[in-house]
């Protein structure tokens, strides 16, 4: 329905991945991989999805990751989004790449009572006094969390994009607005325009310690595969991690977030609070997820194909199915509540 919904070149760039996309086609099989041995004759009565995270209450564990330009898919972008967050107690990641001034997100959402949390998710910038702008920003207008995204220090190869002729107005970047230029470097003879140029502003280690030092908001690190990476972000001071390989659009054949997650796990113990996104369409998939090990989820493509196809009333209706999914899913499971969701339940082929 979204595919009819869109132009090629809008279809392109929200469907797409990187390469040939197989590691957004492995994200989704990874899910299916795995299987569940349910438990049976347990008390079910009184039962519910609620989880902690933060300090907060969650009515579920289902988030919106944060997707840029969300109005290539419904003039209402964000904003439709957040509103269909909030009416079903979802939380909502906006993107710094948002069509949509993240304070007019956050006057939006925050008077709803029934809302999940609200989450500002950051690129750091070439120039550091914006990104700290951008956090100041971030802070003022009541978002509850940073997060920010470190597997991106350039696109990934996105043949499809290519093919469509996708070309992205630098306008729609609201929050970008007054970023200013980044100063010309001098080019190589024979160099690479990538390692000579731009990756001289991509983020390091002692960016993250100099935000974590920066902001009063918790800060969850997002784009983490490798075990060590997610020691040295624990070392670093981050309150969460989320396990993200982009959803397949960054570094094609990466490892799929699956098959990530009880690494991840197995390096940095319980008490870290650990999300994971990539591939998640069913409520057996949030399921799974949490039985690894997993505190909530984070859904992309399904609300973004949904806004699509219906505006806000589909991102709805999709938070719902997988609300309910997950309900099904638990007492058929002989779960009761999350506190019963551990990974015995999950049998790998």
């Amino acid at each position: 329905m979204a595919e009819a919904q869109l132009d090629a070149r809008a279809w392109a760039y929200l469907a797409g991945g990187a390469g040939d996309e197989r590691t957004l086609r492995d994200n989704r099989a990874a899910w299916d991989r795995l299987r569940l041995l349910p438990r049976l004759l347990r008390p079910l009565a009184g039962g519910h999805t609620r989880q902690e995270l933060f300090g907060r209450t969650l009515a579920h564990p289902i988030l919106l990751a944060p997707v840029a330009y969300q109005q290539l898919a419904h003039p209402d972008g964000e904003l439709a989004s957040a509103l269909a967050a909030a009416a079903q107690g979802a939380g909502l990641v906006l993107s710094t790449l948002a069509g949509t001034r993240l304070e007019a997100v956050a006057q939006r959402v925050l008077p709803e009572t029934s809302r999940g949390p609200l989450w500002f998710q950051l690129y750091f910038q070439h120039d550091r006094a914006f990104t700290a702008e951008l956090v100041q920003r971030a802070e003022a207008a009541g978002y509850e969390a940073l997060v920010v995204t470190v597997d991106a220090a350039t696109s990934g190869a996105r043949d499809r994009e290519r093919r469509a002729g996708v070309r992205l107005p630098s306008t729609m970047a609201v929050n970008l607005k007054d970023l200013p230029a980044r100063p010309p470097r001098t080019a190589t003879p024979g160099g690479s325009a990538l390692f000579d140029d731009l990756l001289h502003a991509a983020p390091t280690w002692d960016d993250l310690d100099w935000l974590v030092g920066r902001t009063r908001l918790p800060l969850l690190l997002k784009g983490v595969l490798h075990p060590d990476d997610a020691r040295q972000a624990a070392a670093a001071g981050v309150a969460g991690l989320i396990v993200s390989n982009h959803g397949g659009r960054t570094l094609d054949t990466a490892l799929a977030t699956a098959d990530a997650l009880p690494r991840i796990v197995d390096a940095v113990g319980p008490d870290l609070p650990l999300l994971v996104d990539g591939g998640i369409r069913r409520g057996t998939d949030v399921l799974k997820a949490l039985a690894l090990g997993a505190r909530a989820v984070l859904i992309g493509r399904p609300y973004v194909m949904a806004l699509a196809a219906a505006g806000p009333q589909g991102v709805a209706h999709v938070i719902r199915l997988l609300r309910d999914e997950l309900e099904i899913a638990m007492a058929l499971s002989g779960c009761r509540t999350l506190a019963d969701v551990t990974r015995s339940l999950i049998v790998t082929r």
